[in-house]
């Protein structure tokens, strides 16, 4: 039942049984023959069709404008109840007039929708009201007025359609979402069948293509959408199925559209329209939905087609016309920059998803520190900013790095890039985590100033930090750990035995505030242990429980707890297998936001690849430091490094000697590659030059750093240590070690 206004009747004083009109003119009183005549000239020349009912609801008199709108809204009165409007629904007028003629409410302007017997082919919509009268004899009539507003509804009902369009179309954001939500739209209010067809090199990234396009060039359907009445559900995919490719032969109303990017109206389709011929395929489809009527209607945006948007009439009987064309050029307007839109953020998103996937770290290389094993999963918004990185350090050491840049999108994956780079130049130093976050603090607020000074017109400011990392050092040889975080939470710790360990990591503010002050932690892992790196986005989800039913969103320690229970058998199973097990139970549903997880399982390097010595502060050790040196090389079977360490060891001895402070050590690590180090309590650092033909010295490190492939300084809180890493041979024997424990001990001259 359509809006109704009703008002309490105001009986007219000529037909009040209790009031008399005054018969003397003159005193503020109406002859009531004057009356009488003023109201039947009202009655008779008003341009609204007018009914008086008695109170069986039959036509007793009626107005020369029902008489003249027969056509329309009426017909021959024969005295049936309610028979003023015919075509319409007789029960629902019948208990309105009854409601107005018992209660004496005032029924305005109420809208019914129906066919007349003159143009069965045509929508009619009628404004009908009714209030009731009270003769002089106490007896109740009803007047009942009956206007035709068929123009000023449809046009009412086409900006609601365009009204709905711009609700509905394109909030979500995806390309064929916004096809299916302009197809429903339009049917069942403007069409009884709908489809959408699009090109299909848009959707793959590709730029559209500007009028005309070629109609052979393929184009998928990506929405249909029918109402209910013939022959076919209302959810069928129609007879082009969802996700086909089609073309449109020539010339056909489609290819017309193609060509020119014009809408096209056919009024009437019938077996005879000429451009059938052309396409028997649609057309036996077209006469099996019994389509009379279709428009053909252009996606277009920014003088580039995207594709079609067909509309059809097979239900209901009344043909397309012009304002209905015109509706429905609105619509494929509307529908395609909604399209356009999701389309360039598909794109972008794409674009960014790239760039973010070639600034993570490649597959890291195999490790003797420790095995890993990460999942990286875009969120629905978007690529954010989410990173990890592993870094292999002198030492046989290995940094693992994990954070979350502030916002989406290609921005944050350009700063994720910069931030990860910045990080690692720093990882290779050899910094502890507190000092690297610290002068990764410094870099980060370089890069807000930066973004500060780029920001929109409109903008405030940038959130408190640019970015969250958490960075720790793992050392495979004493088999601790060492952690420091800049606003990041820590990592999840198990055993190998799958049991949760607690692994307490501080959280100072993230990177550029300016705090400067991080602290770290250090545990010692056994050996298998598995540690568990992870961003905000993982724990975004609604874990799922043991009797598989999805939950609520939990709070953090809970998510922790179900990221424990996950890893319980950490020890079993392949790190692979468990991030597959972590995201089922954490993310059974696709997350907004950025997801990354990073598992290593920890290794112990074995005593007999590692040989220590302390060393006394005398120049002469330097020659026993070669013979240790050389015996442990020929119990490795790396004899064949055996002049170049010795080179090696001299100088880093000799300079620990003359330049350093007790005590002094040297110690050798057989790891992927041959590993010489040379510690020492002094602070200074060692500086590479190129000496001078006349120079007498100043040639150490550089005769170094030609024999060896990697070298550097690693300071420690007292003291120093200088490296040189070199490559072992391809044929290398496998570690014998040494005999009597001549790996390590006190040397004295």
């Amino acid at each position: 039942m359509e809006h109704t206004d009703r008002t309490p009747a105001e009986v007219h004083p000529a037909h009040d049984p209790e009031r008399r009109p005054d018969p003397a003119p003159g005193r503020g009183g109406t002859d009531p023959a004057v009356g009488i005549a003023l109201l039947d000239s009202l009655f008779e020349q008003t341009p609204v069709a007018l009914y008086l009912l008695d109170e069986d609801l039959r036509v007793v008199r009626h107005n020369a404008a029902a008489r003249a709108d027969q056509s329309r809204v009426g017909r021959e009165l024969d005295g049936n109840p309610c028979d003023f409007a015919p075509g319409f629904d007789d029960a629902e007028l019948r208990a309105l007039a009854r409601q107005a003629l018992d209660d004496g409410d005032w029924i305005r302007g109420h809208l019914v929708r129906g066919r007349t017997t003159t143009e069965p082919c045509r929508d009619l919509t009628g404004a009908v009201s009714f209030f009731r009268i009270v003769t002089d004899d106490g007896r109740h009539h009803l007047v009942a007025a009956v206007e035709d507003v068929t123009e000023q509804q449809a046009a009412l009902d086409r900006v609601d359609i365009l009204h709905t369009a711009h609700r509905q179309i394109g909030a979500s954001l995806d390309a064929v979402g916004s096809a299916q939500e302009l197809a429903d739209v339009a049917v069942p209010r403007l069409a009884d069948i709908a489809t959408v067809d699009l090109l299909d090199e848009p959707l793959r990234g590709l730029p559209p293509r500007p009028a005309p396009v070629d109609p052979a060039a393929p184009l998928r359907r990506f929405a249909y959408r029918a109402a209910r009445g013939h022959g076919r559900p209302a959810a069928d995919r129609g007879p082009i199925p969802y996700g086909e490719l089609s073309t449109y032969p020539v010339p056909t109303p489609y290819s017309q559209v193609l060509d020119d990017a014009r809408a096209r109206l056919v009024s009437r389709l019938g077996r005879d329209t000429d451009w059938l011929t052309a396409d028997p395929d649609r057309a036996r489809r077209l006469a099996e939905l019994g389509v009379h009527s279709m428009i053909v209607a252009p996606l277009v945006v920014h003088d580039a087609v995207l594709g079609l948007l067909a509309l059809y009439r097979s239900q209901r009987p009344e043909p397309f016309e012009e304002a209905d064309l015109q509706l429905a050029v609105e619509l494929a307007e509307r529908g395609a920059l909604s399209i356009d839109k999701a389309r360039s953020y598909a794109r972008e998103r794409s674009i960014a998803t790239t760039l973010q996937r070639q600034l993570l770290p490649r597959e890291p290389s195999e490790l003797s520190a420790l095995e890993s094993a990460q999942v990286y999963l875009p969120g629905a918004v978007g690529p954010g900013g989410d990173w990890y990185d592993i870094v292999p350090l002198s030492a046989a050491r290995v940094g693992l790095a994990i954070g979350s840049v502030t916002g989406n999108g290609i921005e944050a994956a350009a700063l994720m890039g910069q931030l990860r780079t910045a990080l690692r130049t720093l990882a290779v130093q050899d910094l502890p985590p507190d000092e690297l976050l610290v002068r990764l603090d410094d870099a980060a607020r370089v890069l807000t100033d930066e973004q500060r000074g780029s920001l929109p017109p409109g903008a405030d400011g940038l959130p408190d930090g640019l970015a969250s990392c958490l960075y720790l050092v793992y050392d495979p040889i004493s088999r601790t750990c060492t952690a420091a975080s800049a606003g990041h939470h820590g990592p999840v710790l198990v055993g190998p035995d799958g049991m949760p360990t607690p692994f307490p990591v501080e959280p100072a503010l993230p990177l550029g505030c300016g705090d400067s002050c991080y602290e770290t932690a250090t545990v010692e892992l056994e050996p298998g242990s598995v540690l568990a790196l992870y961003t905000e986005g993982l724990m975004s989800g609604r874990a799922r429980r043991k009797d598989d039913r999805q939950a609520q969103a939990d709070s953090p320690a809970e998510q922790r707890g179900v990221l424990e229970r996950s890893l319980a058998r950490a020890g079993e199973e392949h790190l692979r297998d468990l991030c597959d097990r972590v995201v089922y139970a954490l993310l059974p549903e696709r997350q907004r936001e950025d997801a990354v997880l990073l598992l290593a399982r920890t290794r112990a390097l074995p005593d007999e690849q590692v040989a220590v010595w302390t060393l006394p502060d005398d120049p002469a050790v330097v020659r026993t430091a070669r013979r240790l040196s050389e015996h442990q090389l020929a119990a490795w079977g790396l004899t064949e490094l055996e002049f170049a360490t010795d080179l090696i060891v001299s100088e880093l001895v000799t300079n620990a000697i003359r330049y350093g402070k007790p005590p002094i050590r040297l110690r050798l690590i057989r790891d992927q590659g041959l590993i010489c180090e040379v510690s020492d309590s002094s602070d200074s650092t060692p500086h590479l030059r190129r000496a001078k033909s006349t120079d007498e010295g100043g040639r150490g490190l550089f005769i170094i750093g030609q024999l060896a492939q990697r070298w550097g300084t690693r300071f420690a809180r007292h003291g120093k240590t200088i490296w040189a890493q070199q490559d072992l041979p391809s044929t290398d024997a496998p570690p014998t070690g040494l005999p009597g424990g001549e790996t390590g001990g006190e040397l004295t001259p």
